[in-house]
């Protein structure tokens, strides 16, 4: 039996790619979901594939940059499943592009979608982890923080950066409480992903040759399990920290 059998898992934008992967893979290991998604379409039919792995999965539709209503969220959550135990803060929805080509709104979502949320569900899901004798909190941030030729990628590093420190911080604060936190760093074929490859082949080729293991990580098998291994029991002993799952393209220091 599985060391995460019966686990309550909560996941924002659990509707496609990483998000979803991630949500496939904890399944598998027997982890029950809370599937959250701006689209209530996508979370159902990710709920139906969970469930066809024999885990409970419940869809629920939020935007995460309604932060006023997210502690509501994960309150109910815990209510629902009986409990939390683990928390991946994967939705975001920013802006890319040249700084001087940028609104502030633009600059400003991917911070209200990104750290800003992440730090209220971190919030609101710390009493639940606390009751349930300590949990595992997965933040996703980018190599794009540490990108040689930042250019476009600006507000999204500094975004992601500032997820970065903030999955830091709580690790060290909350790790008296057992609470382990940590960050990665994804590649994953996600359907914006795709999109981009398909617009841009010559540069989606010379991406891909940059990827030492020369491919482009999938959710499910490079992402997902990953992410189960380091939430599972095996790694008690990890928080704190920032894994790159790109195939080892980025260079952290």
């Amino acid at each position: 039996m599985s060391t995460l059998q019966g686990r309550t898992a909560l996941i924002t934008g659990a509707g496609q790619g990483v998000g979803r992967g991630i949500a496939v893979a904890l399944a598998e290991k027997g982890v029950d979901i809370a599937a959250v998604g701006r689209t209530l379409g996508k979370v159902e039919d990710a709920c139906a594939e969970l469930r066809d792995l024999g885990v409970t999965a419940r869809p629920y539709e939020f935007d995460v940059t309604d932060l006023e209503n997210v502690a509501g969220l994960v309150d109910r959550v815990a209510e629902d499943f009986g409990g939390l135990d683990i928390l991946v803060n994967n939705a975001y929805f920013g802006a890319y592009g040249r700084l001087l080509e940028m609104s502030s709104h633009e600059f400003q979502r991917g911070f209200r979608s990104g750290p800003f949320a992440a730090f209220d569900f971190m919030r609101a899901a710390h009493p639940h982890l606390v009751a349930q004798g300590g949990g595992s909190i997965v933040n996703l941030v980018t190599s794009a923080m540490v990108r040689w030729d930042p250019t476009t990628y600006g507000a999204y590093a500094a975004a992601k950066s500032a997820l970065r420190s903030l999955s830091r911080t709580a690790a060290v604060e909350w790790g008296g409480e057992n609470i382990r936190v940590n960050s990665i760093a994804p590649h994953a074929l996600s359907p914006g992903l795709e999109g981009w490859i398909e617009r841009n082949p010559e540069e989606a080729d010379a991406f891909v040759a940059s990827i030492p293991l020369k491919r482009i990580g999938d959710p499910v098998a490079d992402i997902g399990r990953a992410v189960a291994s380091l939430v599972s029991p095996e790694m008690s002993y990890l928080s704190g920290a920032t894994i790159p799952l790109d195939g080892g393209q980025a260079n952290f220091g």
